[in-house]
């Protein structure tokens, strides 16, 4: 007999790799649902993509569209092609999309142009920065969905603001129910604080990989800033792929105490941001990682769509932090309390849930398809 519904996942980065897993474990206890998985090949380093797959358990891709880096309207545009394709050829009950990539983006123009539903996972994220391209995508995304999970109340109100809370349903986060499920085996697993020489020492883990951090002189500035930094607490620097591409050609040798080693496994990343000192970053995830393990965090941009960690006192802002600024943000968080109260405790899970996010998508998916 036929399946009741078909679930079509559809990833391509890092982050969606981490977001797919709980969900992936959520369709597995449901009777009737087929769950297919379209890995568009956004992120096709080893380091960056299978080495998640399996660290993270996930079932192998259906497809892999092997896309590739490039330009935005490039990437996007081979994803759209080959996503339509596939998708008129597999029709499924709805495409599942995550978080704000370029393979969001292609996802869900692709499904919505041949008139399939597509629920939008972590829906509702606002910057209020259009010069992100991740902006861009998650306004498109959200207004071109059928239905949208929202992992925050602050989440909920931006698609309330935008007409759009009829098709919202607050979730919570599955970024949380992967920590949760993934912590304790990243510190039974990961021999990443030994392998570095960290554990028991300070040390701050370091995350860099946005185009407006890593174009040319930005990058530069924000190295010197972390070279100053790293005269007063050790820095380890996993080095994403963009990223090293532009240090490889400004041939950049780094000082004593900033270590540059390679994009790390999702246990490892796990285990040193629970036992960093500090983490500095321009990520969205890492900001809410650094979160729910406990961990200050200084976020290097001007604005976040993750408003409830600076709400709450657990991450700042600290811009392009040049002119001494990092070395001064590290030394306060050093010097600070421990913002990680019971007052905190409540409002992180008042904010992102209690890790069962994915469980309450697919039932409420499941009952809205059908």
């Amino acid at each position: 007999m036929a399946a009741a519904v078909t679930l079509v996942s559809v990833v391509g980065a890092r982050p969606q790799f981490v977001k797919l897993a709980p969900i992936s474990r959520a369709i597995e206890n449901l009777q009737g649902v087929v769950h297919r998985v379209v890995h568009t090949g956004q992120h096709y380093d080893d380091s960056m993509s299978a080495a998640f797959f399996e660290q993270l358990e996930l079932p192998r891709p259906d497809l892999d569209l092997g896309v590739g880096s490039g330009s935005h309207a490039a990437q996007t545009a081979a994803m759209l092609t080959r996503l339509e394709t596939w998708l008129i050829e597999h029709p499924p009950s709805a495409v599942l999309t995550y978080g704000d990539t370029n393979s969001t983006l292609a996802a869900t123009l692709a499904a919505s142009k041949i008139h399939l539903p597509v629920a939008h996972i972590e829906a509702g994220l606002r910057s209020f920065n259009r010069a992100m391209p991740e902006e861009i995508n998650r306004l498109v995304a959200d207004h071109c969905s059928d239905r949208l999970y929202a992992p925050t109340p602050q989440s909920m109100l931006n698609l309330q603001n935008e007409n759009l809370q009829d098709r919202a349903v607050l979730s919570g986060d599955v970024m949380l129910d992967a920590v949760m499920r993934n912590i304790d085996l990243a510190s039974d697993k990961s021999r990443a604080l030994d392998e570095f020489g960290l554990r028991d020492r300070p040390f701050g883990l370091v995350t860099v990989h946005r185009p407006v951090n890593t174009d040319g002189e930005a990058l530069r500035h924000l190295l010197a800033a972390l070279e100053e930094t790293a005269e007063h607490i050790e820095l380890l620097f996993p080095v994403h792929p963009r990223t090293r591409a532009v240090l490889d050609a400004m041939a950049y040798e780094p000082p004593q105490g900033l270590r540059l080693v390679g994009p790390l496994p999702y246990l490892d990343t796990i285990a040193l941001i629970q036992n960093a000192a500090v983490v500095i970053t321009d990520s969205g995830g890492v900001q809410k990682e650094a979160a729910f393990l406990h961990t200050p965090c200084l976020t290097m941009r001007n604005e976040t769509e993750w408003t409830e960690t600076v709400d709450m006192g657990v991450n700042r802002l600290v811009g392009d932090a040049g002119g001494g600024g990092l070395t001064n943000a590290v030394a306060a968080v050093l010097d600070a309390e421990d913002p990680f109260g019971a007052g905190t405790l409540e409002e992180i899970r008042t904010n992102y849930g209690c890790g069962d996010a994915a469980g309450k998508i697919i039932r409420d998916c499941v009952d809205w398809l059908s």
